[in-house]
């Protein structure tokens, strides 16, 4: 283990340990997290999604930080996306119980605010199923063309603000490992499921479960950035 690698272990221990240790820090956070949804969603995804590309980075380079990183422009657009995440949770958590009555399933429209049972999972699953279908791969690729902006922009926030060239990027993603790596496979073998449990969490947990889970997709990102060199 590098010295590096261990700086950043204790650096999360520090800041997520105020939570389990201060019921007040605890208190202070859920209730801005329930007065402020959309601010909390852009500052965790800003945090800690960012967090998971240093890691991605970690992965491809052996380092967590590099010039042209842009490490402000990626919170930036993390932050957006959290906000994104959080609109297509209400739009999908809405819809997901509509979908299976449309179906002719009997189904509580007010299901997943009910204890756990059968229906309430298969509620889950169809949340995340038709989120995942229809949101995730439009966040991805958008993500994919953001990521390329800033770095052919050298990292700095002065070109993260210039027009994004999607006519330019667009067709110069690898997409042989978009497509065989990160639709075909991460999505029905891990986004799906691990978006089915998120679902059945309370809902003040899920953005922040989404946004732990924004961590597990900078390693993910950074084993595609190798397989792409392979």
């Amino acid at each position: 283990m590098k010295k590096a690698d261990l700086i950043c272990i204790i650096c999360v221990i520090l800041f997520f340990a105020p939570f389990f240790i201060f019921q007040s820090v605890y208190d202070t956070y859920f209730q801005f997290n329930k007065d402020h949804a959309y601010v909390m969603s852009f500052i965790k995804f800003a945090i800690l999604a960012t967090f998971g590309e240093m890691l991605s980075l970690r992965i491809r380079t052996g380092v967590y930080y590099k010039q042209g990183f842009g490490l402000i422009p990626r919170a930036i657009v993390w932050g957006f996306l959290g906000v994104c995440i959080k609109i297509a949770f209400v739009i999908f958590g809405s819809a997901g119980p509509k979908v299976l009555i449309s179906m002719g399933i009997e189904i509580d429209p007010n299901i997943m605010s009910q204890p756990f049972s059968a229906a309430k999972l298969l509620t889950a699953f169809t949340i995340s199923t038709t989120m995942n279908l229809f949101f995730a791969p439009i966040f991805m690729t958008f993500h994919k063309i953001t990521d390329e902006h800033i770095a052919r922009n050298g990292g700095t926030i002065s070109g993260f603000f210039t027009p994004i060239r999607f006519m330019e990027i667009f067709p110069a993603i690898n997409w042989k490992v978009m497509w065989g790596f990160v639709y075909k496979k991460t999505i029905p073998l891990f986004w799906i499921p691990a978006q089915t449990i998120n679902f059945l969490l309370p809902p003040e947990f899920q953005i922040l479960v989404a946004a732990l889970l924004g961590i597990v997709l900078g390693v993910i990102l950074g084993i595609a950035s190798l397989k792409s060199k392979e």
